[in-house]
């Protein structure tokens, strides 16, 4: 403590002052003198205990601060008392749980990238094992030409594949990280449905399919037309998936003062009771999946829907059918 250089110009300020206040003193009278010297060694004996105290208490706090940077967040030094330093080890002890908050939720992130990593591994796996083991089938020469048609086909549909979950990781990441600017247009709903239904025409068509609409012309919401498409195609993909051959898809909107809401409903399996709290969840495949399913689809539509103010349900009941309710909120919520 005596080392630091503040501490030597105190004690050398209040040594000066007090050796001035003996000597005028010691022209006075004795009995001033003994005063004054008395006054300035309790003044200065003070003064070096209290910053010796000081002193210890920051020791403290920079022992305290090394066991946070090493990993430490258990420790508890909040104090209840008025002074700069109980204002100060408050001030750190806040810190401390939002490293903790950060630390954990960096823990988590870690842990989700791990699962999702394993999960993209997996579902790229079967693909490329069996594009793998017909390409060493299209080498042999004798291969017929029906069969090196028939898996030249093969191979393109699993190359499709992998293009579409790869695409579908890269902007369910880019929204995830935040770098998707939505646009804040005015959507016209009906415009926004029919230019959706491109995409689900021909398996419809196949599972001659009956589709119903009802809404009016001048239904809208302020938002991203071309993402939230995205998100109404991938919803219309998982009605056609799980309703039966001859089923039936309606879509309904409707608009009022607080929201503009979107139904899609059909009329197929329905979704197990057990599998509802975690169809918006990425790779999650439930009991009714294809084999071709990746468990992606719906949650890239609820992240796209919650990125814009928005917010889905979904109720479903075993062989009666689901139900889709899509809100987009006119005011932040």
């Amino acid at each position: 403590m005596l080392r630091n250089k503040e501490v030597q110009i105190l004690l050398l300020i209040m040594c000066s002052i007090s050796l001035a206040a003996m000597i005028a003193a010691f022209f006075i009278s004795i009995s001033a003198f003994i005063l004054v010297l008395s006054v300035s060694i309790l003044l200065i004996a003070s003064c070096y205990v209290f910053t010796r105290w000081r002193y210890r208490e920051i020791e403290h706090l920079s022992s305290y601060l090394r066991q946070i940077t090493s990993g430490n967040y258990s420790l508890d030094i909040r104090d209840n008392h008025e002074g700069e330093l109980s204002i100060l080890k408050n001030d750190i002890y806040k810190v401390t749980l939002m490293l903790s908050e950060q630390s954990s939720l960096l823990q988590k992130d870690k842990v989700q990238l791990t699962d999702a990593i394993s999960d993209i591994s997996h579902q790229l796996k079967t693909p490329l094992t069996s594009m793998m083991v017909m390409s060493d089938l299209l080498s042999d020469a004798e291969l017929p030409k029906e069969k090196r048609m028939e898996f030249t086909r093969n191979i393109r549909v699993q190359l499709e594949r992998i293009e579409w979950l790869v695409s579908s990781l890269l902007k369910l990441s880019k929204i995830d990280a935040g770098t998707v600017q939505f646009k804040k247009d005015k959507v016209i709903m009906q415009k926004l449905i029919h230019a959706a239904m491109q995409s689900v025409l021909i398996p419809i068509d196949i599972k001659e399919q009956t589709i119903s609409i009802e809404g009016e012309k001048s239904v809208s919401f302020m938002g991203d037309s071309n993402w939230t498409m995205e998100a109404i195609i991938n919803i219309l993909k998982n009605c056609v998936e799980h309703t039966e051959e001859g089923g039936t898809i309606s879509i309904s909107f409707t608009e009022n003062a607080l929201f503009t809401e979107l139904i899609i409903a059909d009329n197929g399996k329905g979704i197990p009771k057990e599998d509802l709290p975690h169809i918006f969840k990425r790779f999650y495949k439930g009991k009714n999946a294809s084999e071709e399913s990746v468990g992606i689809g719906l949650a890239m539509a609820y992240s796209i829907i919650k990125s814009q103010n928005g917010d889905i349900s979904v109720v479903s009941e075993k062989e009666k059918g689901t139900q889709f309710r899509i809100k987009f909120y006119k005011q932040v919520i």
